[in-house]
């Protein structure tokens, strides 16, 4: 099951980042450090804020048809079952890791590349778009700055072509 944990991890957030810091990593993001205010993930209010973005995030991006968050089909052999064990619970651990890391926190992230995480999953450019607006939706909710806002949407955005249709 952590397979595809991971495989599944790695599609949200963890899609979400993993190309904008090269996907390696001991890599420094490039997006972290920011002349004014410090790095994005103490602009974003550091790790508590974090863990309540991924928890209204996940929770949206679970219940959008359009991302196709187990992948639909359970026969698929990257279909994910959230509610499996502690599936949920690790899965957001992950992408807090992730953020965490891709923002300039403290956290490494200890996943795969995004190539490596989402081979086979079929993931559409829809399916990404849909994921990218409910993250967009998340921060707008939850009243992060337009600033921030943009600079994670830039790090989803960087992440496409790592993502979709592998």
């Amino acid at each position: 099951m952590s397979r595809i944990l991971r495989g599944c991890a790695t599609f949200l957030v963890v899609g979400v980042v993993a190309a904008a810091i090269g996907c390696k990593q001991n890599k420094e993001p490039e997006m972290a450090k920011s002349a004014e205010g410090g790095s994005l993930y103490s602009r974003l209010g550091g790790h508590d804020a974090i863990v309540k973005v991924v928890d209204n995030f996940v929770a949206k991006a679970a219940a959008d048809k359009d991302v196709n968050f187990t992948r639909t089909n359970p026969m698929h052999p990257n279909h994910w079952d959230p509610s499996a064990d502690d599936n949920m619970a690790r899965f957001k651990a992950h992408l807090v890791q992730f953020i965490e890391m891709a923002t300039g926190g403290p956290q490494k992230y200890e996943g795969r590349s995004m190539e490596e995480a989402h081979k086979g999953m079929e993931i559409t450019d829809a399916e990404f778009t849909a994921l990218a607006k409910d993250l967009k939706d998340t921060l707008v909710e939850m009243g992060v700055p337009d600033k921030e806002q943009g600079g994670l949407m830039a790090v989803v955005g960087s992440t496409h072509d790592s993502i979709v249709g592998k």
